[in-house]
Formats: C-alpha cells, structure tokens, sequence
C-alpha cells in the first residue's frame, strides 16, 4: 500500500520513523510544507489552504491512506479533510488523554504550537477530560523554526528552552505532554531541564497504531513497497542531499 506522510515539515519523521517499524514493507510519501512552515504562528484559514493544496498534490499520486502528522493541521480542518477526501486519513492530537488517566495528582503541562492551543478542538478535548483542572498549556513555537534549519542540540536551542521554560517549578507537574512533532526531536534536552520524575509522553504510538488498525483488513497479505520512502518539499521531490539529511532522522 502506498502510505503519505504530511506535516508541515520535518516533524512528522518522527511519527514516520514509528510507522516504519510497525508497516515496514509498504510504500511511503513523505510531504513537509517547507514553503510555509512554521504553521503554528499563521492565520488558521491561511494554514487551511496550505494543507488542502498539499493533501490534493498526495491525493494525485494514489495513495491508499494518509496521515496528517502535524497536530497543528489536525486541529485546523481534519473533518474537512475526510470529507473531501476517499481514503483513511488518520490525524493526531496531543496526548492529553493518557496524560490525565495515568496521572496520579500532580499537574500536567502541554506544549504546542500558537495555533494548536488556540484551536477548539484542544479546548474541547482538555475541557471534557480535565475535571480536576490539572492541565495548563504552554507555546513552544521557536522549536519549529530550529527544527527545520536542522538544529538540534546547540547552545542557542539550550537557550531558548532556558527562557521559555526557566520558570516552570518542575516538582509541581508529573508529565509533560509534547503536542508537536517538532518538539519530540528535542525530547532528551526537554528531560533534563524537566528532571527524571516528570514523564514526557506524545501521541505517535496511538497515531501508528489507529493507522495500522485502520488499514486492516484492506493492506494486501504481502505488501510490495519495501519499505521505499519518497520525500517531497511542498510538492517538488527532494534531492539527495535533503534526502539523507532526512533518512539519518529515521535512524
């Protein structure tokens, strides 16, 4: 089967690489949005746009499922999207759920981009399962933009997570949920500003699996992609360069 990719930019590897060790015989598209990334700062109706012209790009090139790997383009029109559109699409949402149900007292914090924390769909979300009102939400927008000039473990990145989170009193909270993909590839540098007894949790896992059980019955009994991998930049294929840029993340 054929399996796309989309976020808006390199984020979703992370939810990719998990669907590689779970389905790693099918064929994948991979699409990052890197003309208009970040999402998570633009006017919701703008991201709108930029996320039916990348899943109508996909939908040309036959794909039998697809996963909207960004919980940001979940939140902006993931209903519109299955309307429009014939095959599965599985979307994410950040991790709220299990957070709440294994939490045992202590508060749980969410980072997300702008947009995903002003989006009803959150609101809803931690308004129904938040009955003890132990959920508070913070922005983590600058990790997208390092994210995507691929910088990682730098002292600047150190430093803007020093800012941004240097005023947390980490004994108050138990899990830390990372609501965009971005944001996993900066999870052990999160953990140690956050300490051991904070647990760092994120949607993937739930993602790959409701992907998985939403092909059922429908993937052939042998699949024939090979695990083969094609990577597009807001709708051009990517050279070889960017491509193992990419393919050492999914290591």
């Amino acid at each position: 089967m054929r399996i796309a990719f989309f976020d808006s930019g390199i984020g979703g590897l992370t939810v990719l690489k998990r669907a590689l060790d779970a389905l790693p015989n099918e064929e994948y598209l991979y699409y990052a949005d890197t003309r208009n990334v970040p999402y998570g700062v633009k006017p919701k109706d703008d991201v709108r746009q930029h996320i039916f012209n990348a899943v109508d790009f996909l939908a040309q090139r036959n794909i039998h499922a697809l996963v909207v790997a960004c919980n940001t383009a979940t939140s902006v029109c993931i209903s519109e999207l299955r309307a429009r559109f014939g095959f599965p699409i599985v979307g994410m949402e950040p991790a709220v759920k299990p957070a709440i149900v294994r939490n045992s007292g202590k508060k749980i914090l969410v980072f997300a981009t702008s947009l995903t924390l002003k989006e009803s769909k959150l609101e809803t979300l931690i308004d129904t399962l938040d009955k003890k009102r132990q959920v508070e939400r913070r922005e983590l927008d600058g990790l997208v933009t390092f994210a995507e000039a691929f910088e990682f473990d730098t002292p600047l990145v150190q430093e803007y997570l020093l800012g941004k989170l240097s005023n947390i009193q980490w004994s108050q909270y138990e899990t830390v949920v990372l609501g965009c993909t971005h944001f996993i590839l900066y999870r052990d540098m999160i953990q140690a500003l956050a300490g051991h007894t904070v647990e760092l949790i994120d949607g993937n896992e739930g993602t790959v699996n409701h992907l998985v059980n939403t092909l059922g019955r429908n993937r052939p009994a042998t699949p024939a992609g090979g695990g083969r991998i094609d990577f597009y930049s807001s709708g051009v294929k990517d050279g070889p360069d960017r491509v193992h840029r990419l393919m050492a993340l999914l290591k």
